[in-house]
C-alpha cells in the first residue's frame, strides 16, 4: 500500500477513528494489527522477514540490559549481523551472484554461477527487495545500539516493540526513530485533540502536493529523457534540464513522504521526528 492511493486514504481514515474510539488500552493492537496489514499489501510473505527480526532484537535488548558487560557487545554484534545480514542477502545476493559470473566467465571454460536468490529460497525465479526493508532494519538496529549504550531501557511488552518497528507511517520510508522518543508514546493515552489532527492533516496534505503534484510530475519529464531508448537522441538542454528537475523530484518525493507518515501520526496524537529538512543546504554530509 503507497500513500498516493485511494487504498490507502481510506485505511487512514478508518484507522484514525478507530483508534479514537477504542479503549486505550487496545490502542496498540489496532495499529499493530493495521501495521502488518498495510505491510503485507505489498507482499504477503515478507512479513515473515520482519517478524524474524523483531523476535530476535525483542529479546537481545532483555540479554542485554541484563548481560555482564563482556558480554553485552557480542550481543550486540549477533543482533546487528541478523539485521545487516538479511538486508545484505536481499539487497546484493543477486548482484553478486551475476558479478561472480560475469567476473568467472572471462577466465573458466565452465563460469561460475550462483543460483537466483529466488531459487534459493523457492520462491520463483526473481525476489523483489521487501519494500522499506533499509528503515526498518536501521529503527530496529536503533534499538539495541540505544539499550547496549544504556540510554533505553529494554521494551517488556512484545507487542509494543513490534510496534514500535512496525508502525505503519514510517515503515516504508521513514523518519528512522529513536526508541527514547517513540516508544513511552505507545504508553501513553493520548485523548482525541482537534489542533492535533488538524496539524497532522494539513502536514498530509503539504506532503501530498510535494509527491503527487511536484514531484510525480517532474517525474514524468525525468524518466522521459532518461529512457534508455530515447537517451541517444536527447540533446544537452533537454538532459541538463532533467538533471535540475531530479534535484526536485527527489526532494519532492521524499520529503513528501516524510510529511505524510509524520502527519498520520500527528493525527493520532504521536510525535515523530523532524529528520528531511533542508537536505541540500547542509554544510558537511
Amino acid at each position: 500500500m503507497i500513500f498516493n492511493s485511494l487504498q490507502f486514504l481510506f485505511f487512514f481514515i478508518v484507522i484514525t477513528l478507530g483508534y479514537y474510539l477504542i479503549h486505550y488500552k487496545f490502542r496498540w493492537l489496532l495499529l499493530l494489527i493495521a501495521s502488518c496489514y498495510f505491510y503485507m499489501a505489498f507482499v504477503p510473505e515478507y512479513i515473515l522477514i520482519l517478524f524474524f527480526t523483531i523476535v530476535i532484537d525483542y529479546f537481545a535488548g532483555i540479554f542485554l540490559e541484563k548481560a555482564d558487560v563482556k558480554y553485552k557487545k557480542n550481543l550486540l554484534i549477533i543482533s546487528l549481523i541478523s539485521n545487516v545480514g538479511i538486508l545484505a542477502i536481499f539487497k546484493y545476493y543477486n548482484f553478486i551472484g551475476e558479478n561472480i559470473l560475469q567476473f568467472s566467465s572471462w577466465f573458466l571454460e565452465n563460469p561460475i554461477k550462483i543460483k537466483p536468490l529466488g531459487e534459493v529460497l523457492n520462491w520463483g525465479m526473481k525476489v523483489v527487495l521487501p519494500i522499506g526493508l533499509s528503515f526498518h532494519t536501521f529503527q530496529a538496529m536503533s534499538y539495541t545500539i540505544e539499550v547496549y549504550r544504556g540510554n533505553q531501557k529494554a521494551e517488556r511488552h512484545f507487542g509494543i516493540y513490534a510496534l514500535y518497528v512496525m508502525f505503519y507511517p514510517q515503515l516504508v520510508a521513514g523518519p528512522i526513530e529513536r526508541p527514547q522518543n517513540v516508544l513511552p508514546q505507545f504508553h501513553k493515552h493520548f485523548k482525541f485533540d482537534f489542533e492535533n489532527l488538524k496539524a497532522g492533516l494539513m502536514q498530509m496534505a503539504w506532503g501530498f502536493f510535494k509527491k503527487v503534484v511536484v514531484a510525480d510530475r517532474l517525474g514524468i519529464m525525468v524518466d522521459g529523457a532518461y529512457n534508455h531508448d530515447s537517451l541517444a537522441n536527447q540533446n544537452g538542454f533537454t538532459l541538463l534540464l532533467a538533471t535540475f528537475f531530479y534535484t526536485f523530484q527527489i526532494y519532492c518525493d521524499f520529503s513528501g513522504y516524510s510529511d505524510i507518515a509524520i502527519g498520520s501520526a500527528k493525527a493520532m496524537g504521536f510525535n515523530l521526528m523532524q529528520n528531511f529538512r533542508t537536505p541540500y543546504f547542509s554544510t558537511s554530509i
